[in-house]
């Protein structure tokens, strides 16, 4: 159990490069920017990869009605999530002490990793809506409006995950070092609690 323990006391701190490295990671590529425009999407707001991207981002998305790149302040995930992932990181941290104490068992390791999977499963709906509202609710006053073949207005919702064709743009949204990083925690505490478990059975 003891083994277990240590690697659940492990696991939760991978998510602490949440704090540092982005979560998810959008790109935008076209003939006419030799280097991409990058969106960077930390837990905290986000970033452009390189210095003018957010200003650039923008700039195109006024001609065709879609909102400015929301500022930290103006979402509440912004300020939630940050106090999340430190609330989960102190919480599995605990758990994995008290397991190596022997004071809880290896169910709570599961249990800690079931709950680590809805809250990313529902950031990750929460995030999918934001970016449907983003590429769908433009403005009428737009300088360019462009429709499908059928007729109907043409929406600019950057993909989940993967890659699509956009105007002339490549859009590709992929996980970013962060998102990475917490994948290997998470994997560290299932594994706690499958060695917990076999420890268990063993006895």
């Amino acid at each position: 159990m003891k083994k277990a323990s240590i690697l659940m006391i492990l696991g939760p701190l991978f998510l602490l490069g949440l704090y540092i490295f982005p979560l998810w990671n959008i790109m935008l590529g076209a003939p006419q920017y030799p280097d991409p425009l990058g969106l960077n999407i930390h837990i905290s707001g986000l970033r452009g990869v390189n210095e003018f991207d957010i200003q650039n981002i923008d700039g195109l998305n006024h001609y065709i009605g879609m909102h400015t790149l929301p500022k930290p302040e103006d979402m509440w995930e912004f300020g939630t999530f940050p106090m999340i992932i430190g609330f989960m990181v102190a919480f599995g941290v605990l758990i994995g002490i008290l397991g190596y104490l022997q004071k809880v068992s290896y169910q709570w390791f599961f249990g800690w990793f079931i709950l680590m999977s809805i809250l990313g499963i529902l950031g990750m709906y929460d995030f999918n809506e934001w970016l449907v509202d983003y590429g769908t609710n433009l403005d009428p006053n737009a300088i360019m409006k462009l429709t499908n073949p059928d007729g109907t207005p043409m929406t600019y919702k950057p993909p989940l995950l993967g890659h699509v064709k956009m105007l002339n743009f490549d859009v590709t949204s992929l996980p970013s070092t962060g998102a990475w990083l917490m994948f290997v925690g998470m994997m560290l505490t299932l594994t706690a609690g499958y060695l917990g478990w076999k420890n268990t059975k063993t006895q």
